[in-house]
């Protein structure tokens, strides 16, 4: 265009006839070269926004874990909502069969998966200053499902007071009687639906069909120690001893790629993309407008119309958002990254439940401890592949309960889980011998933690400082578990199985010598959370207001177990999934679910532990 002007700049006239001549020349072959790249532009322009168009959906949703899967599924059953779910792992089926993945869906084949890097995230947290400098091991799911795919398949909801206590720390709307009905609409229960239960949802929860000798007499020791029997932990009464409810189903782990992806994935405005991992989020100002991602070594774009919806879970959402600009803003700039909005609450707040084994020597040859020899082990993968039965078909945490640590704590702050078996690092290393053990940790423990970027590098994992047992009071919390589950394990029911301690050990007896023997094995039950807290917009600690909505930008949420403003007093799969049945309702535009007066337990009086 510009060796066009030139041409006409300096076309010489003759005359004035020439110079008129000229002039119109000028302005004729100006207003077609205008006229060309005006048509040109146009032609880009909208050949960009058909392309962004192609390649843009409603809502694009990162992370196809517990609640992306949940929101996968709720928000296409509008037919005119179109979705893309992105998820940084692998599917969980091989060939379409549950039965070649058998790691994931064989329920007791878990530890398969919590031990190596192919589903898994694999994180690491810093050297813990009060536990012996030791750098704990932190598994979370890189897999449809995540880490539902992953689990233990513990149902657990947490105690009604938990929720309570989100809505006066600022999650207004998110109390008891605004959640239970989201427990109960994502759930279907094999004993049937009642006040508390959920009988038409797509997760499926049972009970332990084993019934071990073992879970029964902890039973009945955990009655004669003096706690109650509960028969739903999850209902009308956390306090007390009793059988667990498990995410398994007919036999087979139920996961929510189980639960909610499967059934919503031939959905035709439904798009779903493993292996790809999201580096940043996209916006124009502070107007998120879609995401980068990497698959197959390529860098692409994909664009949401109405929102981007973060489920990466505690770890990875927060340090996404560090990433793309969103959290303290003097951390960002030391790191290079354009602060789109200074929110110095990403990444803070970091809760987590630690827990430790006490373990006995079994004196008959009833544990689980023959069932791990390899002719054995072969024999129940077989009959689990044939028919979805037998030993395989359970993660044999059949039993558990919730306690208070002392009087005048107002609901339970210990959790245990029994097994007829013993676990070591995780899993990672074979039992030794014939025994049984029960997993204790105080569920509301007072130190908090952080987690910041290592680097800009998006495979970078990030900097994580649970900062456990910081605290005198969960120091001496830890110690109470430990005396209660001896006191426990000390009863008449359990007498005729009862060998040798293992863990800690009878030489094991002061208080210094078990806050020692926690600070060398205590380690973590895997429930992180809060790390993108949701709270008023004026609180300068929230990072989600109670509508899922990050503060300061727009069209943008986290809806995970990061949004947590506390931790639950409980496993987390249950609460976060709750969480995305009910964000889905809040996206969506529908008024919340709501179910007054539902009856909870109270101690009669509070000034016994038990």
């Amino acid at each position: 265009m510009s060796y066009l002007m030139k041409g006409v700049k300096w076309c010489s006239p003759v005359s004035q006839m020439g110079k008129v001549t000229g002039s119109l020349l000028k302005a004729h072959t100006l207003k077609n070269i205008l006229g060309i790249n005006e048509q040109l532009k146009i032609s880009r322009a909208s050949s960009q926004l058909s392309s962004e168009k192609a390649n843009s959906y409603n809502y694009v949703i990162v992370g196809a874990g517990s609640a992306g899967c949940v929101l996968a599924n709720r928000l296409t059953e509008d037919p005119l909502s179109t979705v893309l779910l992105l998820e940084a792992g692998p599917k969980d089926t091989l060939l379409g069969s549950k039965r070649l993945m058998w790691k994931i869906h064989m329920p007791a084949a878990l530890t398969y998966n919590l031990c190596d890097e192919k589903y898994n995230w694999y994180y690491h947290t810093t050297p813990q200053k009060h536990m012996d400098n030791r750098v704990m091991y932190w598994p979370r799911g890189r897999v449809w499902g995540g880490s539902s795919s992953l689990n233990a398949m513990v149902y657990i909801r947490g105690h009604a007071e938990d929720y309570n206590r989100w809505n006066r720390e600022g999650a207004t709307g998110w109390d008891y009687e605004h959640c239970l009905p989201y427990f109960k609409k994502a759930q279907t229960h094999e004993l049937g639906s009642n006040q508390y239960r959920g009988g038409n949802g797509p997760l499926h929860v049972s009970r332990g069909k084993t019934n071990h000798p073992l879970h029964q007499a902890f039973l009945e020791a955990t009655q004669q120690a003096g706690y109650p029997f509960t028969d739903d932990m999850n209902g009308y009464q956390q306090e007390g001893f009793g059988w667990m409810d498990m995410t398994v189903h007919q036999g087979q782990r139920w996961s929510t790629a189980s639960a909610y992806l499967r059934p919503a994935i031939s959905r035709p405005n439904l798009s779903v993309a493993e292996k790809t991992l999201v580096t940043k989020i996209l916006f124009q100002g502070t107007k998120c407008i879609g995401v980068e991602y990497v698959k197959n070594g390529q860098t692409e774009k994909v664009f949401a119309n109405k929102e981007v919806i973060l489920s990466g879970g505690a770890i990875n959402s927060p340090q996404l958002l560090m990433l793309s600009g969103i959290g303290n803003a003097d951390d960002l700039k030391k790191l290079g990254i354009p602060v789109v909005c200074h929110l110095p609450g990403v990444g803070q707040n970091l809760q987590d439940h630690l827990e430790v084994y006490v373990q006995q020597k079994c004196t008959k040859p009833i544990t689980l401890y023959s069932a791990q020899k390899p002719l054995n082990m072969m024999m129940i993968g077989l009959e689990w592949l044939w028919k979805f039965t037998g030993e395989g078909a359970t993660a044999h945490l059949e039993s558990g309960g919730f306690i208070r640590s002392e009087p005048g704590v107002p609901h339970p702050d210990i959790q245990f889980h029994f097994l007829p078996s013993q676990v070591i690092d995780h899993g990672r290393v074979a039992s030794t011998m014939e025994a049984y053990q029960v997993h204790v940790g105080p569920m509301r423990s007072t130190s908090v933690g952080w987690l910041k970027l290592k680097s800009t590098d998006p495979n970078d994992h990030p900097i994580i400082e649970p900062n456990y047992l910081s605290t005198e009071r969960d120091i001496w919390e830890f110690r109470q578990c430990v005396k209660l589950a001896r006191e426990i394990f000390a009863q008449k029911a359990l007498e005729k199985f009862c060998g040798p301690e293992i863990q800690p050990g009878s030489h094991v007896q002061s208080d210094k010598e078990i806050d020692a023997f926690i600070r060398q094995k205590a380690d973590s039950a895997y429930h992180p959370s809060c790390t993108c807290k949701m709270g008023l917009p004026s609180d300068s600690s929230a990072v989600v207001d109670p509508q899922t909505k990050v503060i300061g930008v727009e069209n943008l949420r986290v809806v995970d177990a990061s949004i947590m403003p506390s931790v639950v007093s409980g496993n987390l799969n249950a609460p976060t999934i709750m969480i995305a049945e009910k964000a889905a309702d809040i996206i969506k535009g529908l008024p919340s679910l709501q179910e007054k007066n539902v009856p909870v337990y109270k101690p009669k009086t509070l000034e016994s532990q038990r």
